[in-house]
């Protein structure tokens, strides 16, 4: 986190997280400034990279029961070809949410979301063992979402 950042843009970082369809009105309001130099401050937050985009969340559950599944994936020695195969590949595969290079036996950890365990089953074998590179996968599946954010801590954390 830079020391550029004053506590009047810690709170808009953190009101923009909860609400980015706040207007730039609602927002000063929220921060305790006035609509123009809010705007500003949010548009120097934009233009350094503080706030990368604007996302609708979707709420999962309208489109029926699904699971998150965690799986550990072993990767072969791949080269760089293969490499940037793998991971165009894993770009192109929507249910694939999130992936991670991680310490250990394993070498990412790839979250995926599943209708069900059969549909989960096939994606193995079809997709994931596809991948280029891909030895060996272990898969944790979660049982319920006890908690779920996409807002990082904004204050008093360093090096996010």
């Amino acid at each position: 986190m830079s020391d550029d950042l004053s506590t009047i843009d810690l709170k808009i970082l953190e009101q923009v997280q909860r609400d980015c369809s706040l207007s730039t009105s609602e927002l000063a309001d929220r921060v305790g400034l006035s609509q123009s130099p809010c705007w500003r401050r949010l548009q120097r937050l934009r233009d350094e990279g503080y706030i990368k985009g604007q996302v609708a969340l979707v709420d999962r559950t309208r489109f029926g029961p699904n699971l998150f599944i965690f799986a550990t994936l072993k990767i072969a020695t791949l080269t760089e070809e293969q490499r940037a195969d793998f991971l165009r590949k894993l770009e192109l595969t929507p249910e694939i949410l999130e992936c991670y290079s991680i310490f250990g036996e394993r070498d990412l950890m790839i979250k995926v979301i599943a209708p069900s365990m059969d549909w989960y089953q096939n994606f193995i074998f079809k997709t994931i063992l596809k991948l280029p590179g891909v030895i060996d996968i272990q898969s944790t599946v979660t049982l319920s979402e006890m908690k779920y954010t996409t807002a990082l801590p904004v204050r008093g954390t360093r090096a996010l």
